[in-house]
């Protein structure tokens, strides 16, 4: 016994000291430095709670947490419904099945930056041409409105996770027994019934894990947001993290980005931390 406790503390220890380093160390730190007034190179003074007082009276802090919180509504319904229906029809007797989980994945692999220019190139010269030539005005100007431009982002990041949230998908239903399809079959089940009565209830464990990846990945968007839009026009598609980058190292004000970043932190925390609860209550064991 002896010997395997060391061993299971000899691997854990790297893994430990790694979160340690990267996750909690910095976490406490920047809540300490969230209480003075550090420029990145010292602190002269404590200054309390003041930092987290002027939060409430921060109006592009606030709108960016609500542009943030309705980009993730949308993102997250957009991406489980897409990522399920992906996985729904690779998983079904098509020939091509097998392309199409490649083809549909492929987009995940695109890094963030480059993904935002890419999207940048078709909204701006390719929507502006189709624009012009059916007469849609709201196309070729796609990326300088505030609505337009909220609806380019999301369109960006469903384009690129859903290929990953449909892997997810297809793990949980693999693992579906064909009995109980068959038996709904027997028993003169529609589709529809079959998906709603047996396939969803069994995947709910893969909406859960899904819910969470959505939902953290949502809210921390920064790449594509800076290539796509750089939060214009006019700062009215800036998300928090953006926000909370400008204020630390374009407005050089460390600690009152570090306070953002902390109430973020929370808000993030306590939102996935409840959806995760709620949804492992409506799970069904095998």
């Amino acid at each position: 016994m002896r010997n395997k406790e060391l061993t299971f503390w000899l691997f854990i220890t790297p893994v430990l000291l790694s979160l340690s380093l990267v996750v909690i160390v910095p976490v406490i730190m920047g809540l300490f430095y969230s209480f003075t007034n550090w420029d990145g190179l010292t602190i002269t003074e404590f200054v309390g709670f003041s930092h987290y007082q002027r939060l409430l009276g921060d109006e592009q802090f606030i709108q960016s947490l609500w542009f943030t919180v309705r980009f993730s509504i949308a993102s997250i319904i957009l991406l489980n419904v897409i990522g399920l229906g992906l996985a729904m029809l690779v998983t079904s007797k098509l020939k091509s099945k097998n392309i199409l989980r490649t083809v549909f994945f492929m987009p995940n692999l695109i890094g963030g930056l480059i993904l935002g220019f890419i999207w940048q190139f078709i909204f701006i010269r390719v929507f502006a041409a189709v624009g012009e030539f059916i007469g849609v005005e709201a196309l070729q100007v796609w990326l300088a409105t505030p609505t337009t431009g909220f609806w380019g982002i999301v369109i960006l990041t469903v384009w690129q996770m859903a290929g990953y949230i449909m892997i997810i998908y297809i793990a949980y239903l693999q693992g579906v027994p064909k009995e109980l399809l068959e038996s709904a079959e027997i028993d003169g089940a529609t589709p529809f019934q079959k998906f709603r009565h047996v396939i969803f209830p069994l995947i709910a464990p893969a909406f859960t894990v899904t819910m969470f990846l959505t939902l953290s990945n949502s809210f921390k968007i920064y790449d594509q947001n800076l290539s796509l839009t750089g939060g214009g026009p006019f700062n009215s598609t800036q998300m928090v993290a953006m926000n909370i980058v400008d204020t630390a190292f374009s407005g050089n004000q460390m600690a009152y980005g570090q306070s953002k970043a902390i109430v973020f932190f929370i808000i993030v925390a306590l939102i996935s931390l409840t959806q995760v609860y709620y949804n492992k209550k409506r799970e069904v064991d095998l």
